[in-house]
């Protein structure tokens, strides 16, 4: 089994490559890039400076592209501009040496969910198609999502995987706020013929219709996650609650207990 734990959140560009000296030392071997507000990760000369530390610390980068995406829109121009959010990511993400996207994929919007699931289907292969002839290094992983009025159900990602290809990401705090239970034997089994997990965790708070925000990871919770995991995977498990670092590091002492790991 090789489980890397890391939060979401580098910090600023000064401080990133310390931060990744730091989460190296604490043993953490992953970390999201968080995008979510903007991509502030524009040079490629710092973006290749960046990728060379996570390389000499032993760190999998991967980005959260920013939260102001829609791929299924009445507005052609919001789709247009989701795209080349996404695809920017993709560029930089290139150069930072990150090997997933995860992003959250859209709405209804008054659609019904076939015709959703069609719009956002064609513009992920729409994307697919540009990131192969601009020879892009991530994945993109679209994520299941909190609110069930919001597109990303467990089917629907796990749909648009085999009909495009392209990866994915579990967050696990989502399912627990979408179907009020975590499902970790369902959802591990739909996507088992997969190799490669990218998870993300972390306490959630919700309702009726969903996630409300994020919370500080229970130990119970995080203890459930890792005993669920299967034992032959490549998993990486990003945790996106408001202690990020601490509860990562949580994460990683419960792996190493669990599995009898020094």
């Amino acid at each position: 089994m090789s489980i890397k734990f890391g939060p979401s959140g580098l910090g600023g560009i000064k401080q990133a490559i310390s931060n990744l000296e730091m989460y190296h030392k604490l043993g953490i071997k992953a970390c999201e890039i968080a995008f979510t507000h903007n991509i502030y990760i524009q040079k490629k000369k710092d973006a290749l400076e960046i990728s060379k530390a996570a390389k000499k610390f032993g760190i999998k980068l991967s980005i959260h592209a920013p939260y102001y995406i829609n791929l299924n829109s009445k507005d052609k121009e919001i789709i247009k501009k989701s795209k080349q959010r996404i695809l920017k990511c993709c560029e930089i993400g290139t150069y930072l040496g990150a090997y997933r996207i995860v992003f959250h994929p859209g709405y209804y919007n008054g659609f019904d969910k076939e015709k959703t699931y069609e719009n956002i289907k064609n513009t992920i292969l729409e994307m697919q198609k540009e990131i192969k002839s601009k020879k892009y290094i991530p994945k993109l992983a679209p994520e299941t999502t909190g609110k069930i009025n919001v597109f990303g159900s467990i089917d629907e990602i796990s749909q648009l995987v085999q009909d495009t290809k392209c990866s994915f990401c579990i967050d696990f705090a989502h399912i627990l706020a979408r179907y009020k239970t975590y499902k970790f034997k369902e959802v591990l089994e739909k996507f088992e013929k997969h190799n490669e997990l990218h998870i993300h965790f972390s306490g959630i708070e919700y309702g009726e219709k969903g996630e409300k925000r994020h919370l500080k990871t229970p130990e119970k919770d995080l203890n459930k996650l890792v005993s669920a995991l299967p034992k032959r995977k490549r998993i990486t498990i990003i945790n996106e609650s408001p202690f990020p670092l601490q509860d990562s590091i949580l994460g990683l002492r419960i792996h190493k207990k669990i599995n009898f790991l020094p």
